[in-house]
């Protein structure tokens, strides 16, 4: 198979075969990973701010 064939098919594997998910879809699965990313983002961010607090009371005794 040469380079010109690879290609064509592809092509017309991409455009008829493959099922591509709607715009809205797409939209508000990008909505939905942004705010579980913020969520574990500030999760993350509390469990970091205790452990800092936690070791610093614990310094501090000594």
């Amino acid at each position: 198979m040469n380079l010109k064939n690879f290609v064509l098919e592809s092509y017309d594997e991409m455009k008829n075969k493959v099922t591509w998910p709607k715009f809205s879809f797409l939209q508000n699965s990008a909505v939905l990973v942004l705010v579980a990313s913020l969520i574990f983002a500030l999760f993350i961010g509390v469990v970091d701010l205790g452990f800092e607090n936690i070791m610093t009371w614990f310094y501090d005794l000594f």
